[in-house]
Order: structure tokens, then sequence, then C-alpha cells
């Protein structure tokens, strides 16, 4: 019988495996499309999953965020403050992360895989008792680690859906 961390480390995979599908082949000009004028790119939607794991896998498990403290943030060179993660960005922020010439499909993939591979690390060190935790009691009931971790998966799982969806209707087009 599969432990609850072994089911939450494969949704991880899960949606590692569609975020390198969205972002192979793809081209800067494919990462930067907009089926709108405000609509969100490839680049952000899987700019803003790693983004959102990595500060919130790395505040559940008292570490230094990836983006802040292996140099992701200077790699991506991108016009915001280091916090930002892409929460309430507006349609110019989103465009400056595919405007970037610094942003490909290959550093989107690195970064992600480097934010996976510590969530990975993270819950494997986890016991059954240990997802009971309180990680947030501004929410009524509070917050435990165990809905903290399906909450990331379930946002992950939207955005790279949604980045699937828009390769998939560039590539028609």
């Amino acid at each position: 019988m599969a432990s609850a961390g072994d089911v939450l480390i494969d949704a991880f995979e899960r949606v590692r495996g569609t975020v390198h599908r969205v972002l192979d082949g793809l081209e800067h000009e494919q990462l930067a499309a907009r089926l709108d004028p405000e609509a969100n790119t490839i680049a952000w939607l899987l700019w803003h999953v790693a983004r959102g794991q990595d500060a919130q896998i790395a505040d559940v498990a008292s570490l230094e965020q990836l983006w802040l403290g292996s140099g992701w943030s200077a790699r991506f060179a991108l016009p915001f403050s280091d916090s930002a993660s892409g929460f309430g960005q507006s349609p110019t922020e989103v465009a400056q992360v595919a405007e970037s010439s610094e942003v490909t499909a290959k550093l989107l993939g690195d970064y992600f895989d480097a934010v996976h591979e510590m969530t990975v690390a993270y819950v494997s060190s986890l016991s059954e008792t240990g997802l009971d935790r309180i990680v947030d009691t501004r929410w009524n009931p509070p917050v435990t680690l165990a809905v903290r971790l399906v909450s990331i998966i379930n946002d992950a799982t939207q955005h790279v859906g949604q980045a699937a969806f828009i390769k998939g209707v560039i590539s028609r087009l």
C-alpha cells in the first residue's frame, strides 16, 4: 500500500512530466504567445508554477527559496522584486517574463527541475504524522501541511494544464 508521501510525490512527478511535455520543442516566440492581449503566456505560467512551488515548499520546510539562494533570480533577470511569484501580477508583468531574452524553455525546465528535486526531497522526509502539522493559522480551520501540499499540486496542475492548452492552440495556428 502506498503511503501518503508516495501519493504526493507521484502527483508532483506528474506535474513535472507535463511541464516537460509542454516545454518540449518550444521556441521563444511560442513561450511568449498570448491568446489575447491580456492572457497569460506559457513562459509566465510555467515560471509562476515553479516560483510558487519554490516559495511555498521553502516556507513549510524552513528552507531558503531556490529563487533567492541558488541564483535563479539572477539567471532569469526579471524586472520584479525578488519576492514576486506571479500572484496578482498585471498583464504587463505577465508579458515581461516572456519578453526577457534570458527566459528560454531550457531555463524554465531547469528551474522547475531544481524546485521539483527540493520538493521530492522534502516530501520524502515527512512522516505520516508530519502531514498533520498546522502550517497556516490564518484560515478556519487552520491549514495542515497535507492540505498545503495538495493545494500546491492543485495550483500547479491547473497552470500547467493552461500552458498545455495554449501550446495546443498555437500549434494549430
